[in-house]
């Protein structure tokens, strides 16, 4: 049924596309120069509609059109590290609310000074995978730090994950035997923010060693519920890797992502850049990135993908 409304809407996304531009040829034929501002205003609202169809198309992945997971991991660094990983959780936060699309953060893990350890957001949008999928790997920050006394020049490392949703539990089947089941406090501010209850789950896949943990809920049930979103999204992860590296591996084409190639870095000093290392595509407004304007970035590298393929 999910994938009928969504053949629908697309379907009824072309035909009125298709109905506009023929509105718009029809009044073009007319000649009335009265018309000519209007005119011009549908057509670049034409060209930018036709422009996201064209990425649509790149977006044809299973999982392109559904949910996604984004977890975010402070790398080395140290306390930088940590105040990097909550710059880009504003990031993709923003970039999140300004495509219409929904977020639950349902884990995190503050840093002891400032910023945060990890957090996992569940995204929740048509496309919301497929546009997120090329964020996947490290981001790398220079600027001049804040916790530095001396304020020197600090590299700072974290890591993006971007999972999709298993919209059934059928697609990833668990054996409640493979699992160990844990619960503790949650981790709060102090004061009343504390928690006195063991809410907080963590869950171990013991075959795979795969951990998910979630504390963010006030209920167990809600807790535990998260946690397994995450250990199934995680499991189909690891079972497509397999897939692609056997398939890789038969074209003589493999090669493992290490931890320290970056595929994106941000240069707040000595001066502004954030540059893509997959696609030279470049920005030099930094800020407007890291306040969410990350389309760009988005397309080039769909654009290089196909391009590859």
């Amino acid at each position: 049924m999910k994938k009928i409304a969504n053949t629908r809407q697309e379907i009824e996304e072309w035909k009125s596309l298709e109905q506009r531009i023929q509105d718009a040829k029809e009044l073009t034929s007319l000649g009335d120069d009265s018309l000519r501002v209007d005119l011009e205003t549908e057509v670049n609202l034409l060209e930018k509609l036709v422009a996201q169809k064209e990425l649509n198309i790149m977006l044809s992945g299973k999982y392109d059109q559904g949910n996604a997971l984004l977890t975010i991991n402070a790398g080395a660094g140290g306390t930088d590290s940590q105040d990097w990983s909550s710059m880009l959780q504003r990031m993709y936060l923003r970039w999140i609310e300004n495509r219409g699309f929904d977020s639950e953060i349902l884990d995190m893990t503050e840093g002891e000074e400032a910023g945060i350890k990890s957090v996992t957001i569940a995204v929740n949008g048509r496309y919301a995978y497929g546009y997120l999928r090329p964020e996947k790997g490290v981001h790398r920050l220079v600027r001049l730090s804040p916790f530095d006394s001396n304020n020197r020049r600090h590299t700072s490392f974290s890591q993006v994950e971007v999972l999709p949703q298993v919209e059934s539990e059928t697609e990833i089947e668990i054996d409640p035997k493979d699992l160990k089941i844990e619960t503790f406090r949650a981790a709060g501010a102090g004061g009343q923010n504390v928690q006195k209850n063991d809410t907080a789950v963590r869950i171990t896949h013991i075959p795979t060693g795969i951990v998910a943990s979630c504390q963010n809920e006030r209920s167990q049930v809600q807790n535990r519920e998260n946690a397994m979103r995450v250990l199934r999204a995680r499991l189909l992860e690891k079972l497509r890797e397999a897939e692609e590296k056997e398939i890789a591996n038969l074209r003589g084409e493999y090669q493992k992502a290490e931890w320290g190639s970056q595929i994106r870095s941000y240069v707040l000093h000595p001066y502004q850049m954030v540059k893509d290392h997959r696609t030279n595509y470049e920005v030099g407004n930094a800020q407007s990135v890291l306040d969410g304007d990350l389309d760009g970035f988005i397309e080039s590298y769909l654009r290089f993908q196909i391009g590859e393929k």
